[in-house]
C-alpha cells in the first residue's frame, strides 16, 4: 500500500473564512481574489450524501487553489494546491 497521497482525493486544509463562508486565507496565505464559487450536491439518495461549497481562489503569492467546505461536516478540503 502506498503512503503517497492521491491527487484526486480531498485533503484537509486550513481555511480562514468570513461569517458568510467566504475564504480570506488558505493554508496561512491571504486570498487576493476569488475566481469562482459553486455548490455541489450529489448522492443525496445514499447514506453518504455530498453537499459542498467550492471556491477557486488566488492567493497573494499568485497560487491558484480550489478548496471546498463540506456543508454537512463543516470541514475544509482541497483537491489540488
Amino acid at each position: 500500500m502506498s503512503t503517497q497521497s492521491t491527487p484526486n482525493l480531498p485533503r484537509p486544509i486550513r481555511v480562514k473564512a468570513t461569517s458568510q463562508g467566504k475564504p480570506v486565507a488558505v493554508a496561512s496565505e491571504e486570498v487576493d481574489a476569488i475566481q469562482e464559487s459553486w455548490i455541489v450536491q450529489d448522492c443525496w439518495w445514499t447514506e453518504q450524501p455530498i453537499h459542498r461549497r467550492y471556491w477557486e481562489v488566488v492567493t497573494a503569492r499568485g497560487h491558484s487553489i480550489v478548496v471546498f467546505r463540506d456543508l454537512i461536516g463543516g470541514r475544509w478540503f482541497t483537491h489540488r494546491s
